[in-house]
């Protein structure tokens, strides 16, 4: 009875859009829809184009390498910055963790103006400094043109944004780690890295899993970052992840039934995805 109020958010807030988004999925609903004329049924007509698209599993690898290979970065990256933080004193913690939380708190649209100048092939600052230390191949480099390079910058930037939530949350899990256990096992002749690995990755586990869980979801939905990057000089057809193809789908081209049934994809991809990670979560509050 205590779950019904939060049920019923839930099924307020993001039952009708789901129900809605399923329904378009099995009609024809382009521009014309949008002006007045009644879609058309369509059955599975939507979904068996997708699946027959050869495109739509190449974004599909793509979104997943780049979901799974951010993720990975940014959880080593921050649970460094959240062990730092637990070793260092008050005043330069005090100061990592100001900086995690203007990097964090930073708009999405601001700070990707500020990468853009950073990496811009003619006056940005990576450049120059490349070109400085001898790296005479980067001298009015764009970094957009290329898919690699592309995606590198993108995923600095995706994870930059990304390690402060990480770090907090590792952080916060690390402070309640009872420091009698390290001084035994240091009396025992533990080394720090045993420490770390037998008694803090076991302790903190279930942040960890969270944190990762989370991660993944956000990473498989990242749009802003790409799509802004493709303004800027990205091809689109070359870059584009689930989030920019679905969005340029639907608003790009008008067809939104083929853009809701591949929202669908998105959200198997994403069950699919976190489905382990949901089970070892269980798995760990019944124990």
């Amino acid at each position: 009875m205590l779950l019904v109020p939060a049920l019923a958010v839930l099924v307020a807030a993001l039952g009708y859009p789901l129900y809605r988004q399923a329904v378009i999925s099995f009609q024809e609903y382009g521009l014309a829809q949008q002006f007045g004329q009644p879609p058309e049924w369509v059955g599975l007509d939507n979904y068996v184009a997708l699946v027959t698209d050869s495109y739509l599993w190449t974004v599909i690898a793509r979104s997943v390498v780049f979901c799974l290979a951010n993720a990975a970065i940014t959880m080593v990256i921050g649970i460094a910055l959240a062990v730092l933080m637990t070793l260092t004193s008050r005043g330069p913690r005090l100061f990592l963790q100001i900086g995690l939380l203007l990097a964090w708190a930073m708009p999405h649209l601001a700070s990707l103006t500020v990468w853009q100048w950073l990496f811009d092939s003619q006056y940005g600052v990576i450049n120059w400094l490349l070109t400085n230390v001898g790296l005479d191949q980067f001298a009015g480099h764009s970094w957009l043109i290329d898919q690699l390079s592309f995606f590198t910058v993108a995923t600095v930037i995706v994870v930059w944004m990304s390690v402060p939530f990480v770090a907090f949350s590792v952080y916060a899990g690390l402070t309640q780690v009872p420091g009698e256990l390290y001084e035994a096992a240091q009396i025992d002749g533990a080394s720090a890295w045993s420490r770390f690995r037998q008694i803090t990755v076991p302790l903190v586990k279930p942040v960890l899993l969270i944190v990762l869980l989370l991660q993944i979801i956000w990473d498989l939905k990242v749009f802003t970052q790409i799509f802004v990057l493709q303004d800027a000089g990205g091809i689109t057809a070359q870059t584009n992840l689930i989030g920019t193809y679905i969005y340029r789908l639907g608003l790009g081209e008008g067809e939104f039934g083929l853009a809701a049934a591949a929202s669908w994809f998105v959200l198997l991809l994403t069950v699919v995805l976190s489905l382990y990670y949901v089970r070892v979560l269980v798995r760990e509050e019944e124990l």
